[in-house]
């Protein structure tokens, strides 16, 4: 049984897209901890506590900066731990239901960077003012601000997609996006996890802005790829013990005597039919950057209308 499920992992995350493999991340990295607690546990539970709180905070982002200077991978390992099942739970359902969105609408390779810098956004927001509400250490750690930055940005790029809840029924995505939103505002006044709700409100000003950025023909994700990229051929290369170069420029061929329809302002634009679905949809984002979303064909809305349904 096991093994099975270790095997549905593996492809899983190979051949998953980049909201499954993160979600994978989180799991895992939820299980190992767990694991863990139960082995302190059972061998020494007298002890636990405390060493079971110094091993955790060795993954928390802190209201010390010493803390964070000194275990500088904290800035992206607090975005992947969670202790809490409820806390993991939530964060990975928004992440699921969210996510599939922004990947549809955006583009897949986009994820992951609009996850990590709105989770980094989200720390050092809560860095600044960890210390404007409280003289004591703190230490933060989960996915919520990172996750937020996507439940926004889906929100941002169609604002009237509509999801279906229970008990609620059809809710355009705006309302769905606010409401969390307002929860996260009211809940900095209740002086319970404040710098939480204030990370949380970083991530989702940073997935507005990531959308923002977007439309004025500013990717914020190519910095993280290229980073990524490079990471990979580098670790690539140690395993392999080969250098791994960077790949030659792509060949594509365009069938030159593809036909060409023109827009109501009279530009002339590639045929759409000819081109996948993922590659349509850039293009008329693309479109939208430039002259906006009331220069498009009727035949592009209508496209760009049924893709935010899926």
């Amino acid at each position: 049984m096991f093994r099975s499920i270790w095997d549905d992992v593996k492809r899983e995350y190979s051949y998953g897209n980049m909201v499954t493999r993160i979600i994978i991340i989180n799991l895992a990295f939820f299980v190992i901890v767990k694991l863990l607690w139960v082995v302190l546990m059972i061998s020494n539970a007298w002890v636990e506590p405390e060493i079971y709180r110094t091993i955790s905070r060795f993954f928390m982002i802190s209201s010390d900066w010493w803390h964070n200077l000194t275990h500088p991978w904290v800035i992206i390992t607090h975005m992947f731990f969670h202790e809490g099942v409820f806390h993991i739970l939530w964060n990975m359902l928004f992440l699921y239901w969210f996510g599939r969105i922004v990947g549809d609408l955006l583009g897949n390779h986009r994820i992951l960077p609009l996850y990590l810098l709105g989770g980094l956004v989200g720390g050092f927001i809560y860095l600044v003012t960890a210390k404007l509400l409280s003289p004591n250490t703190s230490f933060a750690l989960g996915a919520s601000g990172a996750v937020m930055a996507i439940v926004v940005a889906a929100g941002t790029t169609s604002p009237d997609y509509i999801m279906r809840l229970i008990l609620l029924g059809d809710i355009k995505l705006k309302y769905i996006v606010g409401a969390l939103v307002f929860f996260d505002v009211v809940g900095m006044g209740s002086n319970i996890n404040t710098g939480g709700h204030i990370a949380h409100l970083g991530g989702a000003f940073f997935g507005w802005l990531f959308v923002r950025q977007l439309r004025e023909g500013n990717d914020l994700s190519i910095p993280i790829n290229n980073l990524m990229n490079r990471l990979q051929r580098f670790f690539k290369g140690l395993l392999t013990g080969v250098p791994q170069t960077r790949k030659g420029p792509k060949v594509v061929y365009r069938n030159p005597n593809r036909k060409k329809m023109t827009n109501r302002k009279g530009n002339a634009s590639s045929d759409y039919h000819d081109l996948s679905h993922q590659e349509q949809l850039d293009r008329i984002l693309e479109k939208i950057k430039k002259t906006g979303y009331e220069n498009l064909t009727e035949e592009e809305k209508e496209f760009l209308f049924n893709a935010s349904k899926k």
